[in-house]
């Protein structure tokens, strides 16, 4: 008999670890090829991971909520044969300068930092690779809580802490000056305690899942960190409602996907980000960050009812049918859960659809750490003016509402106001004749 070490495989460039949810097989039972053997949740997406050979497992090294960092061996399997079966973690080619940086972080050190915590007083998270690099080079938590992540939500990553230890010794020394103890003040921004909840025999209590969780409290961090302001535009798609129609059922027997209103709207956005780029930007600190690429991100509904938001890269350089295969792909794949957790990281703006859940139109939370969120409402037939030379007479229209939601920290209303009239005068310049 021989032994196989499963490890925890590499799920993006930028997930060094993993949270284990749940084994899907207990110690005893018999594993097939690419049967599913456990399951896993990073800050980004839910996965399972497959056995890559037969056997039976005979040891689980970490237990349901433990944080594994990438190769880490997470089970043991024991397969038919005489020698042990040992597998490697899949290795990303990194630039000289980073991988002499982690030979130098792998080194012994005598003298380390004060104990790293999990949580600062700030309620900042850090990773136990975070942590462990920052004990090594001697990084006090002082030192970390300044150090900009470019993490989900701000989190600090291993190439963050690695670029702050090079570059450490080019930095100005800051004098710390003594700390005068005071006592704590209550934030601002802390949440107020709930009153408790009076349940009856009648009531059912339902925990909230994982991933409702991570968006709940993703939502309260975005609330209390921008300042929300809505702007709202009604854009007549009447023209865009008639070409799709007509070129539908073509555009299906040419290209093999649907043609649905999302990719058209999203082309338009696309385009509409390219005239007006300080909408694509971030915030950190007191830096505005202009983004280079164009990166959309796409709410799209989970079979649980919650949302996730795979992003298009370099939105503005697809065509339509680009943009329609990209939108499907990434819809289709976010219902099955098998996204990659690459493909919800980047986006540097969203759309989101209310209008597939019949609204009208919404108020959306701006998804951090991006600046600007647009809703796009149901489209309906609705009475209208129009305008001719002969005079104006009432008419059927379609119409849409959308809703620019932006962060007026760094959005002023005439930015907010203006990227959605640009997009309005777009959408309603669609052209019946045109080709796809």
């Amino acid at each position: 008999m021989a032994r196989f070490e499963l490890k925890l495989p590499k799920m993006g460039e930028s997930v060094a670890e993993a949270t284990i949810t749940s084994w899907l097989k207990e110690v005893g039972d018999t594993i097939e090829m690419d049967e599913a053997i456990v399951e896993i949740a990073t800050d980004k997406v839910d996965s399972e991971v497959p056995s890559e050979v037969e056997g039976t497992l005979v040891e689980i090294l970490f237990e349901k909520d433990a944080i594994v960092e990438v190769g880490a061996t997470i089970a043991i399997i024991e397969t038919e044969g005489g020698e042990a079966v040992v597998t490697e973690t899949l290795k990303v080619e990194e630039p000289k300068e980073v991988v002499e940086i982690e030979a130098a972080v792998e080194k012994t050190i005598e003298e380390v930092a004060a104990p790293i915590t999990k949580t600062s007083d700030s309620g900042k998270f850090y990773s136990p690779l975070v942590r462990n690099i920052a004990q090594r080079e001697g990084v006090s938590m002082q030192e970390l809580e300044t150090i900009a992540g470019s993490g989900k939500d701000g989190r600090v990553t291993k190439n963050d802490i690695l670029s702050y230890v090079a570059n450490r010794g080019n930095a100005p020394k800051v004098v710390e000056q003594p700390k005068v103890e005071t006592p704590k003040p209550v934030s601002k921004n802390e949440a107020p305690k709930a009153a408790p909840v009076s349940v009856n025999g009648e009531d059912e209590v339902l925990e909230m899942s994982r991933m409702g969780k991570l968006i709940a409290k993703h939502m309260v961090d975005s609330v209390q960190t921008s300042a929300h302001v809505q702007s709202f535009i009604e854009i007549d798609v009447t023209n865009i409602v008639k070409w799709r129609n007509k070129v539908k059922d073509a555009f299906f027997k040419r290209e093999g996907e649907k043609l649905t209103f999302t990719p058209i709207l999203m082309q338009a956005v696309a385009s509409t980000i390219k005239k007006f780029p300080l909408i694509n930007i971030a915030v950190r600190g007191d830096h505005i960050i202009k983004k280079k690429n164009i990166n959309l991100g796409m709410a799209a509904a989970l079979p649980d009812g919650n949302l996730i938001v795979p992003v298009i890269k370099n939105a503005d350089q697809l065509n339509l049918v680009g943009m329609t295969k990209a939108v499907n792909d990434l819809a289709g794949r976010a219902r099955g859960n098998q996204l990659k957790p690459d493909e919800i990281q980047g986006g540097t703006y969203t759309v989101t659809n209310v209008g597939s859940f019949g609204s009208v139109m919404g108020t959306p939370i701006i998804n951090q750490p991006q600046v600007a969120i647009l809703a796009l409402g149901a489209i309906r037939k609705v009475p209208a003016v129009i305008e001719t030379p002969e005079g104006d007479f009432i008419g059927i229209r379609q119409k849409m509402f959308v809703s620019h939601s932006y962060d007026h920290r760094v959005v002023n209303g005439a930015l907010g106001g203006m990227f959605i009239k640009s997009l309005k005068e777009t959408l309603e310049a669609w052209d019946v004749n045109q080709d796809f």
